[in-house]
Order: structure tokens, then sequence, then C-alpha cells
């Protein structure tokens, strides 16, 4: 059975860490990552994904099936109630998927509140020169701590993959040491509404090792702060 859909009630307790994540650019894997990141970190934590775009990408997503899953999910886009995120005590962790749109409201009110920034981004010179674009506008200039993640790579050539990464340290830009490499059974785990954990099919297990990985390094990074 399905965790119940959270509401956004905030209170004066604990503050939980908020973990967004964000890129201007669409496609990029953004619900992708915080769908799984959310799952992943629920199996220790307490974990609530907001659904923070207007598409509601991860709302359609997780809605489609009634399996059992490590998180609770609500679908929130209102700024002000974004702005209250870091004041609700139910969970311990509060993953949010972000608008692709810099110009965006909440999307700004999230940045501002976040404790921690995941930014996805293919490894493609384009890609990488929108994200770097969002890095320096809307990341840069606030004091909250982040890192690009590398997303859609090709298993079979890391060429590129490296070439990014070099870029962005030559840039001041922290990235994940994990990425997250280009498998169908991503693609066929959303259909089934289902994280990647639970999706059974070729190469599943190698999708879910590189988020693993991902949410393994990032807890790193916040033990260390």
């Amino acid at each position: 059975m399905k965790k119940e859909k959270a509401s956004l009630k905030s209170s004066n307790h604990t503050k939980a860490k908020v973990l967004a994540v964000v890129n201007g650019k669409g496609g990029v894997g953004k619900t992708t990552t915080a769908v799984n990141l959310a799952a992943i970190l629920g199996e220790q934590k307490e974990v609530l994904l907001v659904d923070a775009d207007p598409q509601g990408s991860a709302t359609w997503w997780i809605e489609r099936s009634d399996i059992e899953i490590d998180f609770d999910l609500t679908q929130e886009t209102d700024p002000k109630l974004l702005a209250d995120l870091h004041k609700i005590d139910e969970y311990d962790l509060i993953v949010v998927d972000t608008p692709p749109a810099l110009r965006s409201e909440a999307l700004k009110i999230v940045i501002a509140r976040a404790d921690y920034l995941v930014l996805p981004t293919p490894a493609s010179p384009m890609d990488l020169s929108a994200l770097i674009e969002t890095v320096q506008k809307a990341v840069m200039p606030l004091a909250v701590a982040y890192r690009v993640l590398l997303t859609k790579v090709d298993p079979r050539s890391l060429k590129e993959t490296l070439e990014a990464q070099n870029t962005l340290l030559e840039l001041g830009i922290p990235a994940c040491h994990a990425f997250i490499r280009n498998y169908k059974a991503h693609e066929r785990a959303v259909l089934e509404g289902m994280p990647i954990k639970q999706w059974r099919g070729k190469n599943a297990r190698e999708a879910e090792a590189d988020y693993r990985r991902v949410a393994e390094e990032l807890q790193r990074d916040w033990h260390k702060s």
C-alpha cells in the first residue's frame, strides 16, 4: 500500500533538511533524480517528496501505481507555502522537484530555502552550457551547498562525461563523482509508476546502483558540513 498523500503543514519544531533538485532546462533527468533519491533516502529517513513543478511529472509518475513506496508525496506550486518548507516537522528530509524555469517564483523560493541543491544535467555541451547559466544566475549568489549530477551518460563512452567534469572543475563548480547512466530501465520504471529500485527488468539493478552511489555521496557531503 502506498503512503498517503501529504500536505504542507508547518510548525515550529525540528527543522527538516530541504534537498532541491534544480535545473532551468527540462528533459535533463530532474524528476527521475528527485523520485529515485526520495525512494532510496526514504529507506532510512522520513522523506517527503514535494512536486513543485506545474507539469506535475513526479505526481503523475507515482500515482500511476498502488505499490508501497518509501516516501510521502505532495504537489505544491504556491510560492507562499513553499517558503515554509523548512518549518515542516514530520519529516527528516524534504526533496523538492522544481519547475524548469529560472524566472519561476517557486524555483527562486525553493532555492533560497534549500539546505542543499542537486543540479542534474546531461554532459552534452548545450546542456552543460544551460546548467552553468543556472548555477551562475540562480545558485552562486546564494550561500547554499550544491553539486552537479551528470545524467543520461552513455554507458559505452565516458569521454564526454570526464570532459564535462573537468569543465565544471575548472569553473569552480562542484560535481558528483557518481553519475547516472542512460538506461531504458528508467523510462520503463516511470511507465509502471515506480522508482527504479522497485522495477524489475533489463539493467534495472545497474540503474539503481547509480542512484545509490549518488545518495551515498550526498550523505557523506552533508556530514562534512
